[in-house]
Order: C-alpha cells, then sequence, then structure tokens
C-alpha cells in the first residue's frame, strides 16, 4: 500500500515496488487520478483514501486487504509564518500527515505481526530535520514521523517487523515546477550537488528499505537530499 499514489513521489514508489514483484495497491483521495494511475501499473489496484479521515483510513484498509509493506507518503501543506498561523491550518497537517499516517500504520500492524514479517517506510523530509520558516506545522509533521519510525523500531523488532524513514530534499515534482526561477536558484545554492531529485531516487530508496536486503536496517532515516543535509 502506498498513500499519495496518484502522483509525484507517491506514484514513483509504487510503481517501483510494482518492478520489483510487489502486488501494488494505490491510495489517495483523487479517484480518478489514481485510477489512471493504477491502470499504467501492472496488476495493480487502488482505494480511495483521506488520511484526515479516520473512517475512510479504516475503510481504505478493509478493502486493500492485507497489508505487507506500508509506504506513508501522503501529505499535504499549508504554509504561513508561525505568528499568523491559524489553528486550522496547523490541525489540518497534522491530522493528515502525522496522525493519519498513524493510523494506517495501526491499520496495518495486526497482520504484519501475524504474518511476523512487515516493511513500514515512513516519507519524512529534510524539513523535518533542519527546519524551513513558513513550514512550523509541515516542519512537525515530518519531525513527528522520524519519532513514530524510531519508536515504532523498538516495539515491532521482535516480529521481525522494520521501522524506517525516508527525508527526501528539494524533488521535482508538480510543486517545485510550479517555483520562479529566482527562487529555484535559491533553493539549488543549499544542494552541494547542484540539482533537484528525482522522484525516482526517492522510490529507489524505499524500494530498498521495503527488500530482503534491508532486513537488518530499522529505525533509520535516509536521507535523499543531494547533501542539503548532513
Amino acid at each position: 500500500m502506498v498513500t499519495g499514489a496518484s502522483r509525484g513521489i507517491g506514484l514513483a514508489c509504487a510503481q517501483a515496488l510494482a518492478a520489483s514483484g510487489a502486488k501494488v495497491v494505490l491510495a489517495a483521495r483523487d479517484c480518478a487520478k489514481l485510477e489512471a494511475a493504477a491502470a499504467g501499473i501492472p496488476g495493480a489496484s487502488w482505494v480511495e483514501l483521506d488520511l484526515a479521515s479516520p473512517e475512510s483510513i479504516r475503510a481504505a484498509f478493509a478493502k486493500a486487504g492485507r497489508v505487507d509493506i506500508l509506504v506513508n507518503n501522503a501529505a499535504i501543506t499549508k504554509d504561513g509564518l508561525a505568528l499568523r498561523m491559524k489553528k486550522e491550518d496547523w490541525d489540518g497537517v497534522i491530522a493528515t500527515n502525522l496522525t493519519g499516517a498513524f493510523l494506517a500504520i495501526q491499520q496495518v500492524l495486526p497482520g504484519m505481526m501475524k504474518e511476523r514479517w512487515g516493511r513500514i517506510i515512513n516519507i519524512s523530509s529534510v524539513v523535518g530535520q533542519a527546519g524551513n520558516a513558513g513550514q512550523a506545522n509541515y516542519a512537525a509533521s515530518k519531525a513527528g514521523l522520524i519519532g513514530i519510525t524510531k519508536s515504532l523500531a523498538q516495539e515491532m523488532g521482535s516480529r521481525n517487523i522494520t521501522v524506517n524513514a525516508v527525508a527526501p530534499g528539494f524533488i521535482e515534482t508538480d510543486m517545485t515546477a510550479a517555483l520562479s526561477d529566482e527562487l529555484k536558484s535559491a533553493m539549488l545554492a543549499r544542494v552541494p550537488l547542484k540539482r533537484f531529485g528525482a522522484a525516482g531516487e526517492v522510490a529507489a530508496a524505499v524500494r530498498f528499505l521495503a527488500s530482503e536486503e534491508a532486513g537488518y536496517i530499522t529505525g533509520h532515516v535516509l536521507n535523499v537530499n543531494g547533501g542539503m543535509y548532513m
């Protein structure tokens, strides 16, 4: 199951996992985009999922069936300086990015514990490690995912369930494509590799952490950020 899989990093993760032999379930809010995305991945299916709704989460995972690999990728932003940030903008981001991801994990743990095998991969962000002005809510949600990752890795290790995080930096997506050239230049000045990352490069990290080869890695945060944060 890959959340936020209708586009960008989530879609790239679904494609990479499917190419490695996984039967992938794509999940997101936009059913039309999900259907189109799943149609391009052999054997894939899709479920509607709104991570801000506990009812939607329960229904989506019930429909999906047993999940051996969960990629918690879905996230929203509601940026603004902390001084003027509305409580609903704080609550909305935390509800989807952090609480929703946690509730999704709760849905898959019983099955993974029964099978004594599982992979949980949380998509955090360089912003969750280094912070970013105007994104206190988003940074808090992504830092929270790292805390969940490390805590659950300790709880679930004895059941052969690994829990890791991937922290992307500036990745070429629909969001970055809309930025001005001036802002892009300013962002790239902070990246030693002097380029944006590709969604496929994040997906490659996720695919590795989901594999048997990564069976002795848990509680780890894998940075895919071009050296922006070390």
